[in-house]
């Protein structure tokens, strides 16, 4: 399966072609999943770029998109950059009118198990996002509603592509212990793409999108997600692999 991630915490002075209203995150999730994408995660933004959980901007983001993109699953953050208390996360995300089929929760932040838990009440699945170079996987191995999440977002914080490999390597040992979930392993920055190749020939689940990369293999600057999620696909299949087709127990 190829996520695409359509904007991530980034803002216009990033990246100029940023999704950022509910209207343009519908047309890069619908040439997104033109492309090849089976997935969607987003942030909802105010109006001026920044990163909310409030329930009615929430509510436009994921209603365009679906309608925009039917039948694919569509997700969202719970960032702690979005409201740093972990108790008002959780009310929010108990407020939400309309509701996403995931959410990814980052356990290096204080709170996780907390605001995982207003997800799990909700019937909203659970991205477990897994950073590299800390303690979340300890964190949330321990956590004793681990089994139910929807997938491991693993996520290689190591941007050298000389070196991000290596990083993967070792965060999916970390994981193993959670091996009957299934392992989403995507990189950031020029790091990405050697981590998606990694991700594909392990037969993981794999993710592309402005949100971690903003130039192509090439590095030229992509011109939108559709052009990342392109050339994800051409980088996967000229490498001959496909992942997230078979019964591993990462699927």
């Amino acid at each position: 399966m190829l996520q695409v991630c359509l904007n991530g915490a980034r803002t216009r002075t990033e990246c100029p072609v940023l999704p950022i209203s509910p209207a343009e995150l519908a047309r890069a999730a619908r040439a997104a999943v033109a492309a090849g994408a089976q997935d969607i995660h987003l942030h909802a933004k105010t109006p001026e770029g920044e990163d909310t959980l409030e329930p009615h901007i929430v509510a436009a983001a994921v209603t365009a998109v679906r309608a925009a993109v039917s039948n694919i699953p569509v997700g969202v953050t719970t960032g702690a950059w979005t409201l740093p208390d972990p108790a008002q996360r959780a009310a929010q995300i108990r407020s939400w009118t309309v509701l996403p089929d995931h959410a990814s929760v980052n356990w290096h932040e204080d709170g996780a198990d907390e605001v995982a838990a207003a997800l799990l009440e909700r019937g909203i699945g659970i991205e477990a996002g897994i950073y590299s170079g800390t303690r979340a996987a300890q964190r949330f191995l321990a956590w004793p509603r681990a089994h139910r999440v929807l997938r491991i977002l693993a996520e290689v914080t190591d941007s050298d592509p000389r070196t991000a490999a290596a990083t993967a390597a070792g965060l999916i040992s970390e994981l193993s212990p959670a091996a009957e979930a299934p392992l989403l392993l995507h990189g950031e920055g020029p790091a990405s793409w050697p981590v998606l190749l990694m991700a594909s020939s392990h037969d993981l689940y794999m993710r592309i999108g402005l949100e971690d990369v903003l130039h192509l293999p090439d590095g030229t600057a992509a011109d939108d997600n559709a052009s990342l999620v392109l050339a994800a696909r051409d980088m996967i299949e000229s490498a001959g692999t496909l992942g997230g087709t078979s019964t591993s127990p990462h699927q």
